[in-house]
């Protein structure tokens, strides 16, 4: 954690039980084995400073995100939401085959989904969806028998390509950093028009996580984002979450409290970000 974020002053009070929904802990290195992508150099983040971070912005329930770093072995998240316990729940990297005893397992200790994690700065390749339909699709039928979610984490070019899946999909599941469209290209971008079309139109099962907001935004003061996260919240206030993205990773150089304060900027409503920070993640994530 950068030292200068609990010096930084949060700019609104969060709502009560409000919910970090996307944020990683690392051990130090050696501690945890990684896997054989790595896509960033892994930093020491551990459990006890991110839950000053949240104690300083007023989060009180955490999503555990396993990182691609440690590939599908999830023992350092595990291993940090056992500390912390019934007030969290964890998305994991798991092969789609897994047997159901790990299932049960992973569910007991607070698990409710599993990611699909695709490089997001990938280059287009078109057609490259149908190499995830079988993943996709074994896991969906697990996951709804068991009251799981999926976690897409793709680039913006793939969230497209999989809006025909999307529209297919009968278990709820999330879409981080906005379906990676890039703030450059505008709220009137046929993929972030899609992403709206979805919310308002489809299923009800999407969620989209307002997080990563520096990897697809070219502005230092996240100008160019307000639009989008305002059209999102209008298309579909009760399908919305956040989450730091903390440590941030290649973007380490970012306060995270300063990202919590662009929260109140972008969504000035008080009564709607309540539903963003604490009534959506407590229906999504199951939290009593």
């Amino acid at each position: 954690m950068s030292s200068h974020d609990l010096s930084e002053a949060v700019q609104f009070t969060a709502p009560a039980l409000a919910c970090d929904s996307h944020f990683h802990v690392f051990g130090p290195a050696g501690q945890y084995p990684y896997g054989s992508e790595l896509r960033y150099d892994p930093p020491h983040a551990p459990l006890e400073d991110y839950l000053a971070l949240a104690r300083h912005l007023g989060i009180e329930r955490y999503v555990f995100v396993q990182p691609s770093a440690y590939g599908r072995d999830n023992t350092c998240m595990l291993d940090a939401m056992r500390v912390v316990g019934d007030k969290c729940r964890g998305i994991v990297d798991i092969d789609e085959n897994a047997p159901e005893a790990e299932l049960a397992r992973l569910h007991a200790l607070g698990v409710r989904g599993v990611r699909v994690n695709v490089r997001p700065i990938k280059p287009a390749e078109p057609g490259f969806s149908k190499t995830l339909l079988p993943r996709v699709e074994r896991l969906a039928a697990r996951c709804a028998e068991i009251g799981w979610q999926l976690d897409f984490l793709l680039p913006g070019w793939l969230t497209s390509e999989m809006m025909p899946v999307f529209h297919g999909l009968r278990l709820p599941f999330t879409v981080a950093h906005l379906g990676m469209n890039l703030a450059r290209d505008g709220v009137q971008a046929p993929g972030f028009q899609q992403l709206l079309d979805l919310l308002r139109h489809g299923a009800g099962y999407c969620r989209v996580k307002l997080t990563g907001l520096y990897r697809i935004s070219q502005d230092p003061e996240f100008k160019d984002i307000a639009p989008m996260v305002q059209a999102l919240v209008e298309a579909a206030p009760h399908r919305i979450i956040w989450g730091s993205d903390y440590p941030h990773l290649s973007f380490g150089q970012h306060s995270s409290v300063r990202l919590f304060n662009l929260l109140g900027e972008h969504v000035p409503d008080p009564a709607a970000r309540r539903l963003i920070l604490a009534d959506n993640p407590a229906e999504l994530f199951g939290f009593q």
